[in-house]
């Protein structure tokens, strides 16, 4: 059982959000897809340690900071007498190893070694720990979690677990003899205190209201290709309907989280789902939904 869910950065929630209502540069369209690709690949290696049946701690995506300098964990398991963290690599394809680099094959393309970065999370880990009064031993993998990596002259003295191993990884994992303290509990606790929610690191677009493609998305297959029939919206699409008060909802939800400082209104609202027609459906759903404040034209939810 996980003691720190991992859940979808603010950061890849928005750019999700934008790619649906906007042509993203190239860039930024890249860098989104790296961002899923990178948390599609976190969530298989989830599926993994939520199996583990052994006593342990295990706090997912940690953002921390010692000595002014911030460094992010994939994965974190507190055990008895030791820490184990993973950073988890979703790459695709054939790469091979040469002279402590990284290269992609067929174009050749250098990447970044995520074997310097988990150097690098590990020291300040160690540092961490220990200005919280807790100096465990630190066992640091690289995970490449997916089925159709290929590496090769991989490394046989790097910590590298692979595709084809974890697994097998995981059933050495629980045959590990663990007994948990309160402490180990404080160590987490302590963690979880030092954890920061918002990335210095994030890249985010500008981007404006008159700009984004208006209407609800279906909930399934995010298609706008909807109609409100009777007391739901269908998608033309996929065929998925869903409850209109739902959908709006949702929609009012990510409108909150691309514009967190708008005023959410009737006529906001009204204009943000396009394809419900009434505003006295907008009005009503927004009233049963959130408290209004203001009076006649000045009249808002929150």
């Amino acid at each position: 059982m996980f003691y720190k869910p991992r859940t979808m950065s603010n950061e890849l929630i928005i750019l999700e959000l934008l790619n649906e209502r906007k042509n993203l540069p190239r860039k930024d369209k890249q860098h989104y897809f790296n961002l899923n690709k990178g948390y599609e690949g976190e969530v298989l290696f989830d599926a993994l340690t939520e199996n583990l049946q052994c006593e342990c701690l295990i706090l997912n995506d940690l953002l921390l900071k010692v000595n002014n300098t911030t460094f992010q964990i994939d994965s974190l398991i507190i055990a008895h007498g030791k820490i184990y963290f993973y950073e988890v690599k979703n790459y695709e394809g054939d790469y091979y190893y040469e002279s402590d680099k990284l290269f992609k094959r067929n174009p050749k393309v250098e990447v970044i070694n995520p074997l310097y970065q988990l150097g690098r999370s590990e020291s300040l880990l160690r540092q961490l720990l220990l200005s919280i009064g807790f100096n465990p031993q630190i066992d640091a993998s690289v995970v490449f979690i997916n089925p159709k990596f290929t590496l090769y002259q991989a490394p046989l003295d790097k910590p590298i677990i692979f595709p084809t191993q974890v697994n097998q990884y995981i059933e050495n994992f629980n045959a590990i003899p663990s007994k948990l303290s309160e402490k180990h509990k404080k160590v987490a606790d302590q963690l979880l205190s030092l954890n920061n929610t918002d990335s210095p690191y994030k890249q985010i677009p500008s981007f404006y209201y008159d700009e984004l493609r208006k209407g609800i998305t279906c909930s399934k297959c995010h298609s706008f290709n909807l109609s409100v029939e009777k007391r739901k919206c269908i998608c033309h699409e996929c065929g998925n309907g869903e409850p209109v008060t739902d959908a709006v909802m949702r929609s009012v939800k990510e409108f909150k989280i691309l514009f967190p400082n708008e005023k959410i209104t009737t006529n906001i609202i009204h204009d943000w789902c396009q394809v419900v027609q009434s505003k006295k459906t907008i009005r009503r759903i927004l009233a049963t939904n959130f408290n209004i404040v203001g009076v006649h034209q000045w009249t808002y939810y929150e």
